[in-house]
């Protein structure tokens, strides 16, 4: 029987994440999870695909507010519940939607630790991001995610890379939500419907990855593994799968040592062996 064994959240996106052993599901997702974003001066987003250095900075929660801190500067500190600010529109890929700036200090902190001109921008609680419909219900949403408010892979997908691998990589690649235990490698590609602590996901799409395994979490520097492995093993249709992404029926609670049962399987997606 597979096992939650890791919950992590990214509270802004493509910065470094926080480990949980426990944690609460909201509408959007895990509760603060890519609730905040780098904007350049256009709306666009910013990740590690533009600014390998993004994975540097580290947050921390202490009470109500988030804690930044990055390679040679003093700690920046943000409350974990913004209000105000002035309207922006930014872009997601395709998506497009309104977010609020947080303060002209927290650009000037992000600007001089990445020494490019940003805005911090936050998902207002009243602005919904709906999920694709393609993939999705009416009802889905997520906040500034790609796309989805979950990515799900299992321990045992990672290992069956790792052994192909001549310096193993970790799980910390990939920037997964839910990282699941007790299964075996890629059994996640089969599952449509699954069901931890009484939440229901759906998991409709594999993901598929970017350059973003590719840039050591620690250094920020860029090397062709574990992308040129997984190129060979996880490669369909033009691009490169690993994890799954999911969907929520319901908000709730998560916990570390949840079981996982699988309520539904279907064609394998990707369709590899």
């Amino acid at each position: 029987m597979p096992i939650l064994s890791q919950i992590f959240i990214y509270p802004i996106k493509s910065l470094a994440g926080i480990q949980l052993p426990a944690w609460e599901v909201d509408n959007n997702g895990l509760r603060y999870d890519r609730k905040w974003m780098l904007v350049d001066g256009q709306g666009q987003f910013l990740s590690q695909r533009r600014l390998p250095k993004m994975a540097l900075i580290k947050p921390r929660m202490e009470r109500d507010s988030l804690i930044l801190s990055a390679p040679g500067q003093r700690d920046f500190e943000i409350s974990l519940h913004p209000s105000g600010g002035g309207e922006l529109a930014v872009e997601i890929w395709r998506d497009r939607c309104l977010a609020r700036t947080v303060s002209s200090a927290a650009d000037d902190w992000f600007g001089t630790a990445l020494q490019t001109d940003c805005s911090l921008v936050y998902l207002p609680d009243d602005q919904i991001r709906q999920v694709d419909q393609r993939y999705a219900l009416a009802e889905d949403q997520t906040a500034f995610s790609d796309g989805f408010p979950f990515l799900l892979v299992s321990e045992n997908s990672l290992n069956a890379l790792n052994r192909l691998l001549q310096t193993p990589v970790s799980i910390l690649r990939f920037r997964p939500n839910l990282v699941l235990a007790d299964c075996e490698s890629f059994a996640e590609d089969a599952w449509r419907r699954i069901k931890i602590n009484d939440i229901e996901f759906r998991l409709p799409k594999p993901c598929s990855r970017c350059s973003v395994p590719g840039i050591d979490p620690e250094t920020a520097l860029s090397a062709k593994e574990p992308l040129a492995t997984l190129n060979r093993m996880r490669r369909w249709d033009n691009h490169i799968y690993f994890g799954q992404n999911a969907l929520h029926d319901r908000p709730g609670q998560l916990a570390v040592g949840d079981r996982v049962d699988i309520l539904a399987y279907g064609e394998k997606q990707p369709p590899l062996s």
